[in-house]
């Protein structure tokens, strides 16, 4: 029976996959130059093997942004400067679409009869388009909760154009993906500033896929997060690229290259293992929503990934549903992934 549940999984992941075969396929890059390197460097691995050595060491630095100096809100639609300068403009303005909750007369989004105010940033997976998710958003709203659904690099208006895809967020070019990732990072942490400046004092995280990733580096070098929901989870970047279903694109330009141990190490600074020892604390909740068949997020790669939460001391809930990567979103799986986190957040937050 388990078979045949994985086998009718993973046709129909096969099959949702195969919905958009023309990929754009970008060639191999060091990118070193997106990471302050030089884009000849005669000994690239060198350089990346100390890069990460000393970025890991101090991602408190790397990741950290201060408040945009540009916000504007215009009807539901937040926007402002990114910390980080790329070479295509499109892409340095994050927008976000915001999805106020609002209680009783005072309109003030409170989650309790004591006045807080309680926010979630939500991070959609990759590829998404602007309109996907605003049902969580939403549902986030009848919970009591006000969301901001961030645009992720590259994605939707940040698209370059000549990109339908955000292929720039996930590409074979080492540098840039760590580059974007960061933006990723200090995109979410400049809107939770945005969100303090609103009054909203109980801060939450809702990553999807790669979202997850992101959502979950941010809560680890950012202690207003007080509570992150993560559907799909894996141990590193790398790790998903070079043996993940909707990736085989991207690591078909890398293989020749480098080596599926390299990757995980060169990408390990937009990797969530690395920074578990930042996690554990009073006051914080997590939770995991994975799926059981999953072969995009490798269930052996989450499974590593539980395993050493657990070690390194972190209170954290999981949820494993017998369901894929794109199946998630599907009926009954996103309405008990739904349920799962809006109750979570509800009672995290509340």
């Amino acid at each position: 029976m388990k078979n045949w549940i994985k086998r009718r999984v993973h046709a129909y992941e096969k099959m949702r996959f195969d919905q958009e075969p023309i990929r754009t396929k970008l060639p191999f890059e060091w990118g070193l130059e997106y990471i302050g390197g030089n884009a000849v460097e005669p000994d690239p691995r060198g350089y990346l093997d100390r890069f990460v050595e000393q970025t890991v060491a101090d991602s408190d630095a790397w990741f950290r942004t201060p408040p945009a100096g540009d916000y504007r809100l215009e009807g539901n639609v937040l926007t402002f400067t990114s910390a980080i300068r790329s070479p295509w403009a499109e892409n340095n303005r994050v927008y976000g679409q915001f999805f106020p909750a609002i209680h009783g007369a005072n309109g003030n989004g409170a989650g309790a009869a004591n006045g807080t105010k309680r926010a979630v940033v939500v991070l959609a997976q990759w590829n998404a388009r602007w309109d996907e998710q605003q049902g969580v958003c939403k549902w986030l709203n009848r919970l009591g909760i006000t969301a901001v659904k961030m645009s992720l690099p590259y994605h939707d208006r940040r698209a370059i154009p000549g990109h339908r895809r955000a292929d720039h967020l996930v590409a074979p070019n080492i540098g840039l993906t760590l580059q974007a990732n960061r933006q990723a990072v200090m995109d979410v942490r400049a809107t939770l500033r945005w969100l303090e400046s609103q009054g909203y004092d109980r801060l939450g995280i809702l990553g999807t896929s790669i979202g997850s990733c992101i959502g979950f580096i941010a809560m680890c070098h950012d202690p207003a997060v007080r509570a992150g929901a993560f559907l799909h989870a894996s141990t590193y970047f790398g790790d998903v690229v070079a043996n993940g279903l909707t990736t085989v694109n991207v690591w078909e330009q890398m293989s020749a290259h480098v080596t599926p141990q390299e990757i995980q190490k060169y990408w390990s600074p937009i990797s969530p293992t690395p920074y578990l020892h930042k996690l554990p604390g009073p006051g914080r909740k997590m939770l995991l929503i994975t799926g059981k068949y999953d072969p995009t997020f490798w269930p052996e790669f989450t499974d590593q990934l539980l395993e050493r939460m657990r070690a390194a001391g972190i209170e954290f809930a999981s949820l494993k549903l017998p369901c894929g990567h794109y199946s998630l979103g599907v009926t009954p799986f996103k309405h008990v992934a739904g349920y799962r986190f809006g109750r979570f957040l509800a009672e995290a937050l509340g």
